[in-house]
């Protein structure tokens, strides 16, 4: 006759505080200023990593003249903030696909079907992103000088 298997019927129960592993990752136990302070620095770190990147310096350059622009363009908060965002949103679908890429490319140097797949819907992420922008930018310029 089998033994029951006593597992299924009394589950582990949850670690308590006292017992709980340490995280894999120890960032994860900081909490308030301090995550808050660290976050930050890794973010920035992040924003240096782009610039390495000739598109998003290329992008990020163009925010550079697109932003103030945004302001004297825009007719109203709403229509300034869409411009603006829609230029911001280009640099984080750009750092993401970097992101996408740059792990892809930790795995392996060789070729394989699934990381083409993955940087090819990165770089259609970005593409939309940049149309999506191009025609908030044409219709605000068209309405501001034509309409």
């Amino acid at each position: 006759m089998p033994v029951p298997d006593n597992r299924r019927m009394n589950p582990p129960s949850p670690p308590t505080a006292s017992t709980a592993p340490d995280p894999v990752n120890p960032q994860k136990a900081r909490t308030g200023l301090s995550r808050v302070w660290h976050a930050t620095g890794y973010s920035i770190e992040g924003l240096r990593a782009g610039w390495g990147e000739t598109a998003f310096r290329q992008e990020a350059i163009a925010a550079f003249v697109l932003l103030p622009a945004a302001f004297w363009i825009g007719r109203s908060w709403m229509e300034t903030a869409l411009l603006a965002g829609s230029v911001l949103f280009v640099m984080i679908v750009e750092l993401l696909n970097t992101g996408i890429e740059t792990a892809i490319d930790r795995i392996g140097p060789e070729w394989h079907d699934l990381s083409k797949r993955a940087k090819d819907m990165g770089s259609a992420a970005v593409l939309l992103s940049l149309v999506l922008a191009g025609g908030i930018w044409l219709s605000a310029l068209y309405t501001h000088f034509f309409a």
